[in-house]
């Protein structure tokens, strides 16, 4: 019986530890009135940002950079946009459709 507790504690440990992993690959950028929310975010090579639009009107996330190493179609208000960072870098993007909103990802 005791063997139990210690059980449930040792796979609620490894839960949360799992969960502190999948939050450690993963960013959020917050997309909110006509703002990329943080503006610059640093993440480790192999993080996958995802820009979530909160704006009650399209944006996109395009990639300043010529050619361009990705670009979201209109992301509706909800609609999210993902992209993996492998390369370390400095990475500047823009809403193609307001181009006055601007932000950036570190990757190092």
């Amino acid at each position: 019986m005791r063997l139990r507790p210690a059980i449930l504690a040792g796979t609620m440990a490894c839960a949360l530890l799992t969960g502190v992993r999948a939050r450690a690959e993963g960013a959020t950028v917050t997309i909110d009135n006509f703002a990329f929310t943080p503006a610059e975010i640093t993440v480790s090579p192999g993080t996958t940002v995802t820009w979530l639009n909160r704006d009650d009107i399209p944006h996109t996330v395009t990639d300043a950079a010529e050619p361009r190493a990705f670009k979201s179609p209109p992301l509706d208000t909800n609609d999210s946009f993902r992209h993996a960072f492998t390369t370390p870098g400095t990475y500047h993007y823009f809403c193609s459709l307001h181009p006055h909103m601007q932000g950036t990802v570190v990757v190092r």
